[in-house]
């Protein structure tokens, strides 16, 4: 490795072959994490003087990057005026928890969904101040946009997020600026495993609580993709079915489903995200569980390892 290199090491064993022992509340096979990402009002454009559009994602459709892109903007502004309360419907029928994976900008746009988040005790995961791409910041203005969400979020929802999860990608300084910060109880970037584990960082130990791309709706703007709302319920099913049923061999799992508002939050959309809540509703070996939820429970059960701290964290019954 060279010594110049730049960003946390790489681990290809994880777990390996003997994942550690452990249950989730109510012994569940499964957890489900539901994501909604928030990022309406945060996005690049002309109008909040970024000097350029952000992509609208449904077509691929561009117009001058030297003028205001109205369509992209209105996108946006039905995931904000429309989406957002179809999703927020849904997820309050089902009486289902939900992180909010939110850009702090986004929510001072709309204190209505503020007050939904507060209403309804779901947790907020950091997402930025805005929806910028941090892999091309330098690490002060990284840190710089970090502690300025913070500072947001705080005045927004009376506390500060627990975790943190990147636009697409995180930059080489990302993981060491959140351990830095020392107020973080898990980091949500890598998407490298189906349970928390701890990693290293220049501050010390770090829970991970994974993400996943897997189930989420963005794979309708790509290709090959989700073609119809029925793509999203059969992979999203499929997938949970078989983590249910492999449980009693492979231990315990949890996923995550994330939708947009603006995307899911469309009609055609949001009916597949209903099939595939009322399918995991009808499993009892099923649980729905808030992020922050996760990374306390694992915290209660597993502490780093102190002597594996200068390789990689490996859990340790408590």
């Amino acid at each position: 490795m060279k010594a110049d290199y730049l960003g946390p090491e790489r681990d290809f064993v994880g777990y390996g072959r003997r994942p550690p022992a452990f249950a989730w509340p109510g012994d569940a096979k499964l957890v489900i994490n539901m994501v909604i990402v928030y990022e309406e009002g945060a996005e690049y454009s002309h109008y909040d003087g970024d000097g350029r559009n952000d992509n609208w994602g449904e077509f691929d459709l561009r117009i001058s990057p030297k003028v205001r892109d109205l369509g992209t903007e209105t996108h946006f502004e039905f995931g904000s005026r429309v989406g957002i309360w179809r999703l927020a419907r849904l997820f309050d029928r089902y009486n289902i928890p939900v992180t909010m994976s939110a850009c702090a900008r986004a929510l001072e746009r709309n204190p209505e969904v503020v007050s939904w988040i507060k209403e309804r005790d779901h947790d907020v995961l950091g997402h930025g101040w805005k929806w910028t791409e941090c892999w091309e910041m330098e690490k002060s203005e990284e840190r710089e946009h970090l502690q300025r969400a913070l500072g947001l979020y705080r005045d927004l929802m009376g506390e500060r997020p627990l975790g943190w999860n990147c636009r697409s990608f995180p930059s080489v300084n990302t993981l060491d600026l959140i351990a830095e910060d020392g107020g973080f109880l898990y980091y949500s970037d890598p998407c490298n495993d189906e349970i928390p584990y701890y990693t290293s960082t220049k501050s010390g130990p770090l829970l991970v609580v994974p993400y996943s791309k897997l189930l989420n709706d963005s794979r309708f703007l790509v290709s090959p993709g989700y073609s119809s709302p029925r793509d999203f319920y059969e992979d999203s099913v499929r997938a949970i079915d078989y983590m249910v049923d492999e449980a009693d061999d492979a231990g315990p799992r949890m996923t995550t489903i994330a939708v947009h508002a603006r995307w899911t939050g469309q009609p055609n959309r949001a009916s597949a995200l209903r099939d595939i809540l009322e399918h995991c509703v009808s499993r009892p070996e099923i649980r729905f569980m808030r992020r922050n939820d996760i990374a306390h429970h694992w915290l209660a059960q597993f502490r780093p390892d102190e002597r594996s701290a200068a390789v990689r964290q490996v859990p340790t019954w408590v």
